[in-house]
Formats: C-alpha cells, sequence, structure tokens
C-alpha cells in the first residue's frame, strides 16, 4: 500500500500542498489582512460563520491554518477541534489563538488530511467548518472529501466550506494567465479553464483544483445533504484596487460596503465572480 501511496500522483500533489503550507508559515494569518479585497473575503467567511454556527456547537475546523477562523468560531461560542495538513500550521495556530486568548475553546489539534478522517467517529460533530480550500486540495478526491465532511457530522448539523473557483480566479489573475499562455501556451490554458486542476501550469506552484459553482452544486446534490446558501468570495470588491482602498479607509462608507458586498455575492449570477465559492450543506438525517 504504501508502494503504491508512493507513485500515486494524487498523494504527490497532496504532499506538496503540505509543503506548500509549512513552508507559507504565518504568511497564512497575513493572507487575510494584507489588502482591503483579503479584508472583505474574511468578513464574507466571518459572517457565513456567524450565520450558521451556534453558541455551544461541537466544530471540526479542517485546514485551520494559524487560526483566523479558529478565532471567530471561538467568539461564537463553539468548542473546536483544531485539524490541519501542515504540522506548521498547527504550531502556528497553537500561538496566534493563544494570543487572542481563545485556547479555552480549542478541544485538540489534530494532523488531518480531509480526504481521510477515520480516525473521527461518524456524527461526531455539529459542524464542520472547511474553509481556505482544502476541498480544492483534495484534487480528484473532492467528492470524497465532501463525503468524509459530512460523515463525521450529525444530522442536521452543518458543513460550511470555500472552494477556490475557476471563473472569478480567471478574472482576478488575468496578468498571471497572460503569463502561462507565454510560458505553457494556449492549449495547456485552456485545460485549466476546463478542467481547474492548476497542477499542469503551476508544476512546482500553489496548487489546487478549482471550481465552476455549477460543478460544486452538482457535487453537493450528489450527497445525502440540502444546500442552505452559496456566496461568492469576493464580488464588487475585485474591481479596482485603489478605489477599494479609498472606500475602506472612510468608516462611515465601509460598513455599507462589506452589506452591499454580502448581498451582491450572494445573488445567483455573482456566485462565480470571485475567487473563492463559499458554501453551507445541512446533512439530511438518514430513515431507517
Amino acid at each position: 500500500h504504501n508502494a503504491e501511496m508512493a507513485n500515486d500522483p494524487i498523494e504527490d500533489s497532496v504532499g506538496a500542498v503540505r509543503d506548500y503550507f509549512d513552508a507559507l508559515g504565518a504568511g497564512e494569518w497575513d493572507r487575510l489582512a494584507q489588502s482591503p479585497s483579503a479584508r472583505v473575503s474574511l468578513e464574507l467567511h466571518r459572517r457565513f460563520l456567524a450565520r450558521f454556527i451556534r453558541p455551544c456547537s461541537r466544530i471540526l475546523e479542517i485546514g485551520a491554518g494559524p487560526g483566523r477562523f479558529t478565532v471567530e468560531l471561538a467568539a461564537l461560542g463553539a468548542s473546536v477541534v483544531v485539524s490541519d495538513i501542515s504540522a506548521v500550521q498547527l504550531e502556528l495556530n497553537r500561538d496566534k489563538v493563544l494570543a487572542a486568548g481563545c485556547d479555552q475553546h480549542v478541544e485538540d489539534r489534530l494532523l488531518l488530511d480531509v480526504r481521510d478522517l477515520s480516525a473521527l467517529t461518524d456524527g461526531a460533530f455539529d459542524g464542520v467548518v472547511a474553509y481556505g480550500g482544502p476541498i480544492s486540495y483534495a484534487f480528484d478526491q473532492a467528492a470524497a472529501a465532501m463525503a468524509e465532511c459530512l460523515r463525521v457530522t450529525r444530522p442536521g448539523g452543518v458543513v460550511l466550506g470555500s472552494v477556490m473557483s475557476t471563473i472569478g480566479s480567471f478574472r482576478w489573475f488575468l496578468p498571471g494567465v497572460a503569463e502561462e499562455i507565454k510560458t505553457f501556451g494556449i492549449e495547456a490554458v485552456d485545460a485549466l479553464l476546463h478542467t481547474g486542476d492548476t497542477r499542469p501550469t503551476q508544476p512546482a506552484g500553489h496548487n489546487c483544483r478549482m471550481f465552476r459553482w455549477r460543478e460544486l452544486a452538482d457535487m453537493i446534490a450528489a450527497q445525502p445533504c440540502r444546500l442552505l446558501a452559496a456566496s461568492a468570495s469576493n464580488a464588487i470588491s475585485l474591481a479596482d484596487p485603489e478605489v477599494l482602498g479609498r472606500l475602506a479607509a472612510d468608516p462611515e462608507v465601509w460598513p455599507r460596503f462589506l452589506d452591499w458586498e454580502e448581498e451582491l455575492a450572494q445573488e445567483p449570477g455573482m456566485l462565480d465572480g470571485g475567487t473563492h465559492i463559499l458554501f453551507a450543506i445541512e446533512l439530511l438525517s438518514v430513515s431507517r
């Protein structure tokens, strides 16, 4: 079995993701605060948590990283089992959550791969939070990863997640797309657009499986759950960084702008428009 895994391209890819986040270190903490558009993304994810996570819930956080959302879950009164594929990120999580005065809300920290949560029992959690794209990092096993998240959730519990968006990422990273066309050729970028798989055009980079909304919706529909909500992350805040910076600096305008973002990002026509797609699903009760 170990020999098979050693020659498995998915295992190699997931190992590369682990190495990437080990090397990134504290940069993952900074990512959601380094620009106004990143702060919008943080706020949209935070509002999703506030909407669906109830006080005293027992939550599994997958891909928790250094703890931006662990702190938010603690503020909501949840008890959190923190997990990540990166041991470096788990140590950073301990440091950041302690510094925030929230570590009493953390039940445990586990080194886990979203594709295999077999160390956890069925229905052990009131909810699962898989922010930052853990399901995208499962590549061809994304559906199995979603099924694992649902397996460890109790009936009626929720899974909140975000995956990378194909269309929104092409829009936001268009300068990089132009460079990839020059480096790898138009056919390789055409394949990227139609598969969402970044590995062929980023052999040594930050790799993931991006989704179109309809692909994610089909994957959700195949699971024993119902869709509660979906949202882009971001919406209009990706348009003009300079103007966005001016809006963010205005204490009267910025809160209203965030309300607009939350509203517009949930419009059906916008779900593909951000760099990520947020979703909330509820595990259905299994009739016996």
